[in-house]
């Protein structure tokens, strides 16, 4: 011992609940798939398991590719007519529901086909939609929230100064003769 006082031992932080309680569920979920995946072997045998894991795999792959093309054309069409592209059509919530096909187990694949209905795909989209507007709203400033409000340009400094873009239009005077901008 050198008399010198021992630093108090370190608090970790507390996790937040969602953080805890996510593993669990996907564990939970990862044995359900498997032992409904067991129940359907012992009723159907081995080989029929076989073919349905590899339907939903190659289901999967084309709907995903499907809604790639479609959500990529969607794109392609919008920057052609010079517009910004729209968040409808639910090539997102399709995607995702390609995915869940390819994932295997009965669980997963029941719902990718639910994503694939186009009611269910409208309901949470408007579900999605309303739940990030109401996080954007209640956003802590600065935040995510104010992200797309503010403009801001960085200075070498470091230091972080409000600004807007100024575009020189073809009627403007010379840079040279505006003394505002010559800093």
């Amino acid at each position: 011992m050198t008399g010198a006082p021992t630093p108090p031992p370190a608090t970790r932080p507390r996790r937040s609940r969602p953080r805890t309680v996510l593993p669990l569920a996907v564990a939970a979920w990862l044995v359900l798939e498997i032992w409904l995946l067991t129940v359907v072997a012992d009723a159907a045998g081995g080989f029929t398991v076989f073919l349905l894991l590899i339907a939903g795999i190659v289901l999967g792959s084309v709907v995903i590719k499907r809604a790639g093309r479609r959500a990529f054309r969607n794109l392609n069409e919008a920057l052609q007519r010079g517009t910004a592209p729209s968040s409808g059509g639910g090539s997102g919530l399709t995607m995702l529901g390609g995915l869940l096909l390819i994932l295997p187990g009965p669980i997963s694949d029941a719902a990718g086909l639910l994503l694939l209905v186009p009611p269910v795909q409208r309901a949470l989209g408007r579900y999605a939609e309303r739940a990030v507007d109401r996080k954007l709203r209640h956003a802590a400033p600065g935040g995510l929230g104010d992200a797309f409000q503010q403009a801001r340009m960085y200075h070498p400094g470091g230091k972080v100064v409000q600004g807007e873009v100024v575009r020189d239009e073809p009627g403007d005077a010379p840079r040279e003769q505006r003394p505002h901008l010559n800093r």
